[in-house]
C-alpha cells in the first residue's frame, strides 16, 4: 500500500485549480485556507535504536504524526516519519509541504494558507492563533474564526483513531518505528478511500488531544516557539490586513498598545 497507493490516494493540491477547489471548501470558515495542520502521537513499543528519541512529553514511546486535512476530513498530506520527542514546529520545518507553500507564496500566490495551532510558527503561508486578547477586539474574533476552522483536524484524528483502533491512545503498535509509520500511512489511505466511496465514518466523541497546545496561549509561551523574524513580520502584516477586512467594526487591540 505504501509503495503503490500512498501517492495515488493522498495528494496535496499542487495545481492552481486544485488549490482553488480546496479554498472554496474553506470559504465560509477561513477564506484563503487550503488545509488544517496538526500532529498527534501514535504509541509504539520501545525501539531498540535511539530509544530516547521516541519518548514524548507524556513519557510514552511514540511517533509524532503530522496530518493536513480539508473540511471534508480528506487527508491532503500525512507524515509519520518522526519520533515522539520531535515537536510540531520541528516536523513542519522539515516538511516538504513547507517548501511547497513557500514556493507558492514566492511565485505570487499571496492568499493561500495552512491553518495551525500555537505549536506552529507564524508564517505568510501558515496562519496561527494570537495570544490572549480582550473580547470585542479584532484579535479575539480572528482567534475564534481560526480555531473554529482548524478544529476539523482534531475531529479528523478522532475519526482516524476511532476507526483504526490500533492507532488509538489506549493502544500500542507492536512494531519498529518504520513499520509503525507504514501502518499509519495504510490507515490514512483507507480513510481517504472510505471518503471517496462515501462509506460511513466512525466518529470518536471524546478526542484525547495528546500533544496539542491551547489555541489561546500566553505571550511567554508563544515566544518559546522557534521562529524566523523575517517571515513572521510579513505574516503579522497579513494577519492585521485579514482582521481589518473581516472585522472592520471591532476595535484593534494593538491600537491601544
Amino acid at each position: 500500500m505504501n509503495a503503490h497507493l500512498l501517492r495515488q490516494w493522498i495528494r496535496f493540491p499542487m495545481t492552481p485549480l486544485d488549490r482553488a477547489a480546496t479554498r472554496n471548501k474553506f470559504a465560509r470558515t477561513f477564506p484563503g485556507a487550503i488545509g488544517a495542520i496538526d500532529c498527534t502521537y501514535i504509541n509504539i513499543i520501545t525501539p531498540r535504536i535511539h530509544e530516547e528519541a521516541y519518548v514524548n512529553h507524556h513519557g510514552n514511546h511514540s511517533l509524532n504524526v503530522q496530518a493536513i486535512v480539508d473540511p471534508d476530513l480528506k487527508i491532503l498530506n500525512i507524515n509519520a516519519r518522526y519520533p515522539g520527542a520531535r515537536n510540531d514546529a520541528f516536523i513542519w520545518n522539515s516538511s516538504p509541504i513547507k517548501h511547497v507553500m513557500e514556493h507558492f507564496y514566492n511565485h505570487g500566490e499571496r492568499r493561500t494558507y495552512l491553518i495551525g495551532d500555537a505549536g506552529y510558527p507564524l508564517e505568510p503561508w501558515l496562519m496561527t492563533p494570537l495570544p490572549y486578547y480582550p473580547q470585542r477586539s479584532r484579535q479575539y474574533h480572528y482567534n475564534e474564526k481560526l480555531c473554529k476552522a482548524r478544529c476539523i483536524v482534531e475531529r479528523f484524528f478522532g475519526v482516524l483513531k476511532g476507526t483504526w483502533r490500533c492507532l488509538s491512545y489506549q493502544r500500542v503498535l507492536m512494531y519498529a518505528p518504520d513499520i509503525a509509520g507504514q501502518i499509519v500511512n495504510a490507515c490514512a489511505i483507507l480513510h481517504n478511500m472510505r471518503l471517496y466511496y462515501r462509506l460511513p465514518l466512525d466518529m470518536e466523541e471524546n478526542v484525547f488531544l495528546d500533544n496539542a497546545p491551547a489555541d489561546h496561549i500566553h505571550v511567554e509561551e508563544e515566544e518559546e516557539v522557534e521562529i524566523r523574524r523575517g517571515p513572521r513580520a510579513v505574516a503579522q502584516r497579513i494577519q492585521k490586513q485579514l482582521m481589518q477586512e473581516w472585522f472592520p467594526n471591532y476595535v484593534c487591540a494593538w491600537d491601544n498598545e
